[in-house]
């Protein structure tokens, strides 16, 4: 077949959750199809490397990324749209403009849209079959019903009323919605009224990336991955060092943490052993060289990458019960969890002072990503779900060849 992908992410460097998912993705697919790619890009991040791309996917196009401004003319137009003000303003003509001739030029089979910032275009898909790929709604649900003040929660309300009724709206136009977790899918049915169908295909790892990484564990150092430009990341890592890594220093005065990922100088708590290391071209080493990895997340959707890649690497997990959330792992044997500052500050100390204990979770974890979350297993299954909706004119997509005037920004 012939598959137009879409993605917010460029996938190289593979360097966020986001992009190891859709670069698996897109590699899985090649291995039977032709695939063009067609992606945002970070302005102000590293070169894209088109040439590691073209490898697998037949064609490869990049639309700059503008990201979201709340005070543009655009974004307070969104104030009067039933389109979300973010989908407003970072709405790309030029995008839809690459997609609308891409399909007009060649035959093509499938949609792949990554994520909602895709999915938005599908009025100009031209009634070609389509998957909408990972839809999430856990972030601004949490955002909803976790707020504690009065306006905090009226905010949330309302962004969380006009992102799902938009939801509603966009994946009725597609065969296929994919989620990454059970929570997810069951958030999503019980919110979203619709004629859709949605598949669980969890984020997986390959772990044939991760046997040839060796590096010597540092019993002295913490690692945390992931962008803290990403308010779950932020909020996570700002908790963890005003009530936790304060304490563990008391107690271990030369303990470090390593924060990796873009950080655009966002304000931390003032407190010293923190190391950012900002972009870099692998995480795995430096993953692979810490005693541990925390995973200290508050609110959020999906599955998280970080502790899977983290397993593989043989470097054991300390997480709340969120950051684990739709991940088959069980405290005590696969990784530890602990929801209130003791308790997590209790569980990364004796991780740090056990190194028995730390071999045993580094092995059952290594069994489990293995077992339950490598892209050998779920590849196939992912690709059945991929020939069967291309292959499927039923009614699941019918009203897509109307869709382009009631999505239009």
């Amino acid at each position: 077949m012939n598959i137009v992908f879409l993605s917010r992410w460029f996938p190289c460097p593979v360097d966020n959750g986001s992009k190891i998912r859709i670069y698996n993705l897109l590699r899985g697919l090649a291995q039977r199809h032709d695939v063009s790619l067609i992606s945002f890009y970070e302005l102000e991040g590293s070169e894209p490397d088109v040439a590691a791309m073209r490898e697998f996917c037949q064609d490869v196009r990049l639309i700059p990324w503008q990201a979201y401004r709340q005070d543009s003319w655009r974004a307070r137009f969104g104030y009067f749209s039933k389109t979300p003000r973010a989908y407003v303003d970072t709405y790309s003509p030029a995008m839809a403009q690459s997609i609308a001739d891409t399909l007009s030029s060649e035959k093509v089979d499938l949609v792949i849209a990554s994520q909602i910032d895709t999915a938005i275009y599908a009025g100009v898909f031209r009634g070609v079959p389509a998957i909408f790929e990972e839809v999430e709604l856990g972030v601004l649900y949490d955002q909803y019903f976790s707020a504690t003040s009065f306006p905090a929660r009226m905010r949330g309300g309302l962004t969380w009323l006009k992102h799902s009724r938009y939801v509603a709206q966009l994946v009725n136009h597609f065969r296929l919605c994919t989620v990454v977790s059970e929570r997810e899918r069951d958030m999503l049915l019980k919110n979203i009224r619709g004629n859709f169908q949605v598949e669980i295909i969890p984020n997986c790892i390959d772990l044939a990336r991760y046997v040839n990484i060796h590096e010597q564990p540092q019993p002295d150092t913490l690692v945390f991955t992931g962008s803290i430009t990403y308010k779950p990341n932020y909020d996570a890592v700002c908790w963890f060092l005003e009530n936790i890594f304060p304490q563990l220093r008391l107690r271990i005065p030369g303990l470090r943490l390593v924060i990796t990922g873009e950080h655009a100088n966002l304000p931390l708590p003032d407190t010293q052993g923190v190391l950012l290391t900002g972009m870099v071209e692998d995480v795995c080493p430096l993953i692979a060289r810490s005693w541990l990895s925390i995973v200290p997340l508050q609110t959020g959707g999906g599955t998280r990458l970080k502790v899977l890649e983290s397993m593989a690497l043989g470097t054991p997990v300390v997480s709340t019960a969120k950051g684990v959330e739709g991940l088959a792992v069980r405290d005590g044997v696969h990784l530890l969890i602990a929801n209130d500052p003791h308790e997590y500050s209790t569980a990364v100390l004796r991780l740090l002072l056990s190194p028995g204990l730390r071999q045993q979770l580094v092995e059952q974890a290594h069994d489990l990503v293995r077992e339950r979350y490598n892209w050998e297993i779920f590849l196939p299954r992912y690709l059945e779900l991929v020939e069967r909706v291309a292959g499927n004119s039923g009614s699941a997509g019918s009203g897509m060849g109307r869709l382009g005037a009631s999505l239009k920004i």
